[in-house]
């Protein structure tokens, strides 16, 4: 069966994690091989520029982050998200080259079209075939974080501001394969929403899930 990739995206606090792992189950119930991974992270080189993106704790030039980005997308794109689809697997991403129109160019201020290009350099060429983006209001988002205690970031730590920049620039994605999905619903919801699409992008298995 040929390769399927999934871009789980959103603002924070919007429940993308939740929704890969749900899906991810399914997808297995389903009899499909998947490989679940994040952004930025997944291989050595990915986890360390990961480090240095979220922890760092001093302020960093925007383009140098976009850079750590990029670098760690590259290493992913070749060493595991290429050769899983190659072999008929399904690649499920919590996050890709969405979140760096959002977080990078809208939050951070850098020129779109450099971006593009440079993310089209990292990527060489490769977008998913469905790139689910939940929807939640910055405040929402944030106490969900702040129930959960979660341990915030550098980027979490952003004004409003910057996080309502992020989130009107996944209200405007549109493109081949982009789905928009109310993050406010419950979980159950959302992953009932989230698996009608991917049953309609592609079959799922030769047992017939549904």
């Amino acid at each position: 069966m040929p390769g399927l990739f999934i871009a789980v995206e959103g603002p924070e606090g919007a429940g993308k994690t939740s929704l890969a792992r749900a899906l991810a189950a399914r997808l297995v119930a389903g009899g499909r091989q998947v490989v679940s991974v994040r952004e930025p992270g997944g291989t050595p080189v990915a986890e360390a520029a990961r480090k240095v993106a979220l922890k760092f704790p001093h302020k960093m030039a925007p383009a140098a982050e976009l850079f750590l980005f990029l670098a760690a997308r590259a290493d992913l794109v070749e060493k595991v998200i290429r050769p899983a689809l190659a072999a008929g697997q399904v690649v499920l991403a919590d996050r890709f080259d969405l979140s760096t129109m959002a977080y990078q160019v809208a939050g951070g201020g850098l020129p779109a079209a450099a971006v593009a290009e440079a993310n089209r350099l990292a990527t060489t060429g490769l977008v998913p075939d469905i790139t689910l983006v939940l929807d939640v209001p910055v405040d929402v988002g944030r106490q969900r974080q702040r129930a959960a205690r979660k341990v915030q970031d550098r980027f979490e730590r952003q004004d409003d501001a910057f996080h309502r920049r992020v989130l009107e620039a996944y209200r405007r994605a549109q493109g081949p394969g982009v789905v928009h999905l109310d993050g406010t619903q419950s979980k159950q919801a959302v992953l009932d929403a989230a698996w009608r699409e991917v049953l309609a992008a592609a079959p799922l298995s030769t047992r017939g899930v549904s």
